[in-house]
């Protein structure tokens, strides 16, 4: 199976499944700025080049996402990486309710705008999900 790496930082690691073609991201903790952005936007780029339409979610690590980096993800990042061909979404949630709760409006946000969209807690349910699509 080829993996691309992307990025392997204490915040989070990004990687390409090309088998499956996937993008796929762990945030290893709370992640905020730049450091969430460029995650996201690199994702993007393999979305673009790679003519990808799936992306995995590992946010079991985060607790909370500050209201500028989710207004930017919806505001900016959403629609980008729509534009780019994104129409799967594996999402593996955080283990604290108050991080499930967060994902909620998510979900619906992006299944309005006609990414198929699937909550999990494990992560190896989602990615046999995600390569089904």
């Amino acid at each position: 199976m080829a993996i691309i790496e992307a990025i392997n930082s204490e915040f989070a690691t990004l990687v390409y499944n090309d088998e499956h073609q996937f993008v796929h991201h762990t945030f290893h903790k709370d992640i905020e700025g730049d450091d969430f952005r460029n995650v996201l936007l690199t994702g993007v780029e393999f979305l673009r080049t790679k003519n990808a339409q799936k992306w995995l979610s590992d946010d079991r690590n985060i607790n909370r996402m500050s209201d500028e980096d989710t207004q930017w993800s919806i505001d900016v990042w959403s629609p980008t990486a729509i534009q780019a061909g994104w129409k799967f979404w594996a999402l593996v949630v955080p283990e604290t309710m108050a991080g499930q709760l967060a994902m909620i409006d998510f979900v619906q946000t992006y299944s309005h705008y006609g990414v198929l969209v699937r909550v999990f807690t494990e992560l190896e349910p989602a990615r046999e999900w995600l390569i089904e699509q």
